[in-house]
């Protein structure tokens, strides 16, 4: 049996859950969040919680898997998901452009201008060096974080770039001087 999957999701008062075919849509305060339900697995509601049942071992795969996802969307439209991102290296920041670009200048000879998919939100401090990446559908919110990160990783050589709040970098050393 399934550890993640036997355990069960509480359902805070305000949301809703509902079964349509093979997707789950979960309401909440913040929004709607939809996912996937594969067949063999059932979501039921049990105390003010929702448990999730699969028919037979062939299901054990996607059995802790659902749990995951429909306990994602029930904090997602709860508390929402936020991804931190900080760029260092002299020179590189980001800044708004509108509600849903983000503008990076990160060494280029350009800038590059990021559009936000809908149901994604950025703030920006002052200092235009840390990005708070925020929503309520934790794929979405995680894959922006993603791609933001992708337009400059962390160079292991100088430690700068587009980096997670505590990632932890390990240093290469450079070239050592011919003798």
């Amino acid at each position: 049996m399934s550890r993640i999957g036997k355990k069960p999701i509480p359902l805070p008062s305000g949301v809703k859950f509902d079964v349509v075919g093979t997707t789950v849509v979960v309401q909440g305060p913040k929004g709607k969040v939809t996912t996937h339900l594969p067949a063999g697995v059932k979501l039921q509601t049990a105390n003010g919680n929702i448990n999730v049942t699969r028919e037979n071992e062939d299901r054990a795969a996607v059995h802790g898997l659902v749990r995951a996802l429909v306990n994602n969307a029930v904090e997602g439209v709860t508390k929402g998901w936020t991804r931190e991102l900080e760029i260092v290296g002299i020179g590189y920041r980001a800044e708004l452009k509108g509600k849903n670009t983000v503008v990076f200048t990160l060494g280029y000879s350009h800038p590059i201008e990021f559009p936000l998919p809908t149901g994604v939100s950025v703030a920006i401090d002052p200092k235009q060096t840390k990005l708070s990446v925020s929503g309520i559908d934790r794929q979405q919110v995680g894959q922006v974080a993603a791609d933001m990160r992708s337009l400059r990783p962390p160079d292991p050589y100088k430690q700068k770039g587009v980096r997670y709040v505590g990632e932890k970098l390990k240093k290469k050393v450079g070239k050592t001087g011919a003798k």
